[in-house]
């Protein structure tokens, strides 16, 4: 192939035949590799003339690789040290077709491998050998420092056990210090720090075994560790975590302390769960530097942060937070706590666990397993000569009726439920059996609230959007031909995703006299969003929408996170 692209560039007068020897003395002195790479690097020729030549002699569209997406089960198909060594990345599977993006298309050698491995037939695009390296380290990148640390591992020769049972605990321990699993556990917790992970998911399945971080929302593949390192790993983080390594068919929760650079510490909150091919593992990265206490950086538009202040200046009454799991309700309960912490408010939290430490906030842990949770905690607050209660869940009857009392008889109660909007969470109260009057008259308001990704600034661009899919998701005809979208189009910053960071969209419903007299008559979810957004809250799809008109995100995040408006 090289002797040919030589042949070719030479007779099309592209380069001179001494110019061509002086490429191939700096392929040979540098042990091998595309001839093309050394006639571009030496300045004889262009990549562009390369890539033309090659096109024309083999008959392969050249395209730009930066305008696919490829997904990690695509790039898994290949061995990342056969891609890197061949020049090559897959793009596409259609069936039993697989693309491929290669700089030298007539290397019968990598296309017979990556044919045996993957069982498909292989289809050949040309790519920019520059293009190549450099979407090679960012799709690698995650994978480099990594496989530098297991070494010499490899998955062979791995054998699966019936049952967990049989693991030798001493074994396990002393497996746990072995150097390249100590290496690989830190290098993953500090590794999810870096790329601003809210989460790590390490879990075991038949016949692999992988680690995943949740950045901005949305989980990516990090890291596939070789099977056999499964229980080491595992082991090692619970031991970490201060947890019981030879318990292995009961969940457990554990937490673990970090102290980096510049003193900074970092918690992971551990959670352990037995499943059918072994122990998932849930850290949940809890970093007090990033933790946002100024309610009006928040995300809420002007008119719902007055109505929020409203509601928790009031001396009495319940304030509401819902939305699902790693919506940031915490984030906004902490907030709401850090402007009401004065000398003069004595201040008492219920949480299951604690998150983050607040000074002036008498914080409580709850032990379900000793009988102090929610509904007890609450009793012995109400004991403390309370002016403020914060309390982790509403989970149940007992827990509700508590908070509710409390809220009748001179306290503030700030708490959370797991709804989907705002007007759903009346419906959820009396359903655990808490009569209509009492919600009537002891909310104050209730806040759901959603994480949408924000458009990464630095590769923030315009683009063209079809009329008709926003006027679907709520921005009136007239007015959506003049809406500007904007979308990332990927880059180093944001990991090539086109998005960086998160915004909130909150949904407020203040408890007004209108709605209080629609609670006492038995009104229905739906008719209760209605009277509310007569009444003008902006819904979770509204907040949404604003923040697309802004720029701040995009169509895909706003369907994403939030449901159509009845």
């Amino acid at each position: 192939m090289t002797s040919r692209i030589g042949e070719l560039l030479i007779k099309t007068g592209i380069i001179s035949e001494d110019q061509y020897q002086k490429a191939e003395e700096a392929q040979v002195a540098a042990g091998g590799g595309f001839i093309g790479r050394f006639l571009v690097e030496l300045g004889f020729v262009s990549e562009a003339d390369v890539a033309e030549i090659i096109s024309d002699q083999y008959g392969v569209p050249i395209i730009e690789l930066d305008d696919y997406s490829i997904e990690d089960e695509i790039l898994s198909l290949i061995p990342q040290n056969l891609a890197v060594k061949h020049g090559l990345i897959p793009l596409v599977q259609d069936g039993s077709s697989l693309t491929v993006a290669m700089v030298d298309p007539s290397n019968l050698v990598a296309l017979n491998d990556i044919k045996f491995i993957t069982g498909l037939d292989i289809q050949v695009v040309l790519t920019k050998e520059s293009e190549l390296k450099s979407r090679q380290e960012k799709l690698f990148e995650k994978q480099v420092e990594y496989d530098s640390i297991l070494g010499d591992y490899e998955d062979e020769d791995v054998e699966l056990v019936d049952s967990d049972d049989d693991v030798d605990v001493n074994e396990l321990e002393r497996a746990t210090e072995d150097a390249p699993v100590v290496k690989l556990v830190n290098a993953v917790l500090t590794d999810a720090i870096r790329k601003g992970a809210s989460d790590i998911h390490v879990e075991p399945y038949e016949k692999k075994f992988r680690v995943r971080f949740r950045i901005d929302g949305v989980l990516y593949e990090i890291m596939k560790p070789p099977l056999k390192l499964k229980n080491a790993l595992t082991s090692r983080m619970k031991i970490m975590a201060d947890l019981d390594i030879a318990e292995r068919r009961l969940p457990q929760d554990g937490r673990i302390k970090l102290k980096l650079g510049n003193n900074r510490e970092m918690d992971y909150r551990v959670n352990v769960l037995p499943t059918l091919f072994g122990e998932k593992v849930v850290l949940r990265l809890l970093d007090k530097s990033n933790l946002q206490l100024d309610m009006t950086k928040l995300g809420f538009e002007p008119k719902q942060l007055e109505e929020f202040q409203e509601s928790i200046a009031k001396p009495y009454g319940m304030v509401l937070v819902t939305g699902p799991t790693g919506s940031g309700k915490t984030t906004t309960l902490y907030s709401a706590l850090a402007e009401l912490n004065k000398t003069t408010t004595n201040i008492s939290t219920a949480e299951d666990p604690v998150e983050f430490n607040l000074a002036g906030i008498n914080q409580a842990q709850m032990h379900d397993d000793i009988g102090f949770n929610f509904a007890s905690s609450l009793r012995a607050f109400l004991r403390q000569d309370p002016d403020v209660i914060m309390v982790g869940e509403i989970r149940d009857y007992e827990t509700a009726e508590i908070a509710i009392k409390a809220s009748l008889t001179g306290h503030l109660v700030l708490s959370t439920l797991h709804t989907n909007d705002a007007p759903s969470t009346v419906g959820r109260l009396l359903n655990m059996g808490v009569e209509p009057f009492l919600v009537a008259s002891s909310i104050n308001c209730i806040v759901a609230q959603r994480l949408a990704r924000r458009v990464c600034d630095n590769c923030k661009e315009k683009v063209e959007i079809n009329p008709e899919v926003l006027v679907s998701i709520g921005i009136p005809a007239a007015e959506a031909a003049h809406v500007e979208v904007f979308e990332g189009k990927g880059c180093e910053r944001c990991s090539n995703t086109g998005y960086k960071g998160r915004v909130a969209l909150y949904e407020i419903m203040t408890m007004s006299e209108e709605l209080k007299d629609f609670v006492l008559n038995g009104a229905s979810t739906t008719e209760l969003k209605r009277e509310a957004g007569r009444l003008g809250m902006i819904t979770l799809r509204g907040a949404g929408v604003r923040q697309l008109r802004e720029g701040v995100t995009t169509v895909e995040e706003v369907l994403r996170v939030t449901a159509a408006d009845d």
